[in-house]
């Protein structure tokens, strides 16, 4: 994973301790709302991924909210600004096609109602 948060400090400019939670807060989201054998295919090309997902899942918050929002609202709540949500989406996602490949994300994004407007 450090190598996707080194990217992300360098590119979207935040700070890496904001990056490493906004990573573990989206992996945990896709591990939960994704199908199933995408995620450990996703999971298993990234290494550190799954204990990222882990640490996002103790995050928390959120308010109650479920889904995009639910996860938008956690990631602003790190410290996230909205472009800066969608910057840093869009680049986990691009790292994580790098990795698994374009149909493994491709049917992650298309299985998770509303992830695609933001990646």
């Amino acid at each position: 994973m450090d190598e996707l948060v080194t990217r992300l400090v360098a590119e979207v400019g935040i700070d890496r301790d904001v990056a490493e939670k906004a990573v573990g807060i989206i992996l945990a989201f896709l591990l939960k709302e994704g199908p199933a054998d995408k995620m450990q295919a996703l999971l298993a090309s990234m290494p550190g991924a799954e204990a990222a997902a882990r640490a996002g899942e103790s995050a928390g918050g959120g308010f109650g909210m479920g889904g995009i929002m639910g996860v938008g609202t956690q990631l602003m709540s790190a410290g996230l600004s909205m472009g800066e949500v969608q910057s840093v989406a869009r680049t986990l996602l691009a790292y994580a096609r790098e990795k698994a490949g374009e149909d493994t994300v491709g049917e992650i994004v298309a299985a998770i109602p509303g992830l695609s407007q933001f990646v």
